[in-house]
């Protein structure tokens, strides 16, 4: 497959408000509002096959936001991709929240070297459930 990574722009809006209905484990933002983060989608022969949206919060730390990949492009390698490639210009620390029902990310994350360093109880909402705080120091 020919994989590509780009900035998002507004016709990748549709494709990523369908990738998060599709992905309730993902937060569920109003797409327009990533416009105004970093957020990088990837294309998969001409297709939107997932997102990642960051932030820098001061220099040297970052937290990435969300990430969700289409269910037709999960377990391809897709989000791997969007990390290892979205998170290359960032230094410092990567900050994120997990659910913690969420072994798939939690696994993947620590495949790419993220740690488990905190809980926060009750983080989300519908469900509720707690969120796993994870951090990556990239050089």
């Amino acid at each position: 497959m020919a994989w590509s990574i780009c900035r998002l722009a507004a016709g990748h809006l549709a494709a990523v408000a369908a990738i998060q209905r599709q992905s309730p484990e993902a937060a569920q933002w109003n797409p327009e509002d990533y416009l105004g983060y970093d957020c990088f989608v990837a294309i998969c022969n001409g297709t939107v096959a997932g997102f990642l949206v960051t932030r820098t919060i001061a220099a040297g730390e970052h937290e990435i936001l969300n990430l969700a990949v289409a269910p037709d492009f999960r377990r391809q390698g897709v989000a791997k991709y969007l990390i290892s490639e979205g998170i290359v210009p960032l230094r410092g620390e990567i900050f994120l929240e997990v659910r913690a029902s969420n072994t798939a990310a939690r696994n993947l994350y620590k495949y790419l070297n993220f740690e488990e360093v905190a809980i926060r109880p009750a983080y989300y909402e519908d469900p509720p459930e707690s969120a796993i705080v994870m951090k990556f120091h990239s050089c």
